[in-house]
């Protein structure tokens, strides 16, 4: 297969939503970028709607119940900050880069999620120290390239301030500037969470999120100057795509409360569970059921109907998918089912207290469980969807595609690339590439 261009860029812009195309078409970079890009502003994601799935689904073209990323956190009881699906060795199958790496080119990553111990030459892994010992900086080395992220801690480390938003973007942003002028990799990866953080702090209309926005239009502008400014821009394709939606919310579901509170799970006097025979794993706007014998069909009926019964006074769930939906979902098939909320309200996973909180503005600060907004909710809800453009080598203008699937991007890239992602589970979007 002919590779169609000689530099891809793929820029993720964390939560950008197809309710804020309308707004990004007005803003001058973002403008001058469509103008000459092919773009589709109706994406469904996968289910569950959360970065990391979608990520992953992103590269491979898999939905999650194929390439194994099923949450963005791992399911560890007691652990206050499960640990996340950051290594690559989670992902079943094929990559984008790993074929790539395969016929000989070079990649490059800054911050995409799942590529911690990955054979990306240039690796600056999302990975945060998440036990006591731990710092930042010797965690990132360990899991990505350490010549690579020295350089770029000497030169930006200044501009980082932790996991804060927007210096964490600051510097991830530099970081690229700096890649792409010095390593010229056949592939390049981005991610930026800066509005995804704002989101969830101040709220999806919030000021907050508007100026995250301003600042990713300079950001694109200063990526395209620096193409041209190394004579890259014309053999180069720049992709942006968002990851999912979000919601507002201000209500929390406490489901492993409930099945507490029902015998399913037994907890010590702290409230740490000792044992369980059914547990819920949230997933911000959905949340899977997990049975410690998966074979237990009486108990899934009985889970069942007492999640129905809770909802009959309480309102506050949108749906419950028994297991036959959760596989035309895409997502894990060893749930014994999963349940949707209703907007207004997203699930965490504690054993104490009410079963359903009420979120006060003081809460957002104290806790990073707590937010204002969210995502994870299915990507048929409406006013849900994100947003792909492309444009550059290899790429149509002007073609506006009606709607698409996540999945069908890491295809759609790899015939770019002139490599084929088999066992996809989406589509070549070709009426877009020449």
């Amino acid at each position: 297969m002919e590779k169609l261009t000689k530099y891809l860029y793929i820029i993720s812009f964390d939560g950008l939503a197809t309710l804020d195309f309308k707004y990004i078409s007005s803003l001058p970079n973002f403008k001058k970028f469509l103008a000459e890009a092919s773009y589709c502003k109706k994406v469904y994601s996968v289910y569950p709607s959360l970065t990391y799935p979608a990520h992953a689904s992103i590269v491979t073209g898999k939905y999650p119940k194929n390439h194994g990323i099923v949450n963005n956190t791992l399911l560890q009881p007691n652990r206050k900050s499960p640990d996340w699906y950051w290594d690559r060795q989670y992902i079943k199958g094929d990559t984008i880069y790993d074929l790539a790496i395969d016929r000989g080119m070079t990649v490059a990553a800054l911050l995409w999620p799942i590529t911690a111990k990955s054979r990306i030459q240039y690796n600056m892994p999302e990975i945060f120290p998440n036990r006591s010992w731990q710092n930042q900086t010797i965690v990132s080395l360990l899991n990505g390239n350490p010549l690579f992220e020295f350089q770029l801690n000497q030169k930006f480390g200044y501009l980082r301030d932790g996991m804060k938003e927007p210096e964490l973007d600051n510097f991830t942003h530099e970081s690229l500037l700096y890649t792409i002028k010095n390593k010229k990799s056949d592939i390049t990866f981005v991610h930026y969470s800066d509005l995804d953080s704002m989101r969830h702090c101040s709220g999806f209309y919030s000021e907050e999120a508007n100026a995250a926005l301003l600042r990713h239009d300079k950001r694109l502008g200063e990526i395209i100057i620096t193409l041209k400014e190394n004579d890259m821009y014309n053999d180069s394709t720049i992709i942006i795509l968002g990851d999912h939606s979000s919601m507002d919310e201000d209500k929390i579901i406490e489901l492993n409360v409930l099945l507490k509170n029902n015998g399913y799970i037994d907890v010590d006097e702290r409230g740490k569970i000792k044992n369980y025979r059914a547990i819920s794993k949230n997933c911000d706007g959905c949340a899977y059921i997990y049975l410690k014998n998966k074979d237990d069909k009486l108990l899934i009926d009985k889970l069942y109907s007492l999640i129905e019964n809770f909802n009959k006074e309480n309102q506050c769930i949108e749906e419950i998918y028994k297991k036959d939906i959760v596989m035309k979902l895409g997502a894990d098939p060893n749930c014994a089912f999963m349940v949707e909320a209703k907007k207004g309200f997203y699930f965490l996973d504690d054993t104490v207290g009410d079963i359903i909180k009420y979120i006060k503005p003081e809460d957002v600060s104290s806790s990073h469980n707590i937010t204002r907004a969210t995502h994870g909710y299915s990507p048929y809800r409406k006013d849900y969807t994100t947003v792909f453009m492309a444009s550059g080598r290899g790429v149509k203008k002007g073609v506006v595609v009606d709607d698409m699937n996540l999945v069908d991007e890491g295809p759609t890239m790899a015939k770019l690339l002139g490599i084929e992602l088999k066992d996809a589970d989406g589509r070549i979007i070709n009426e877009i590439l020449e």
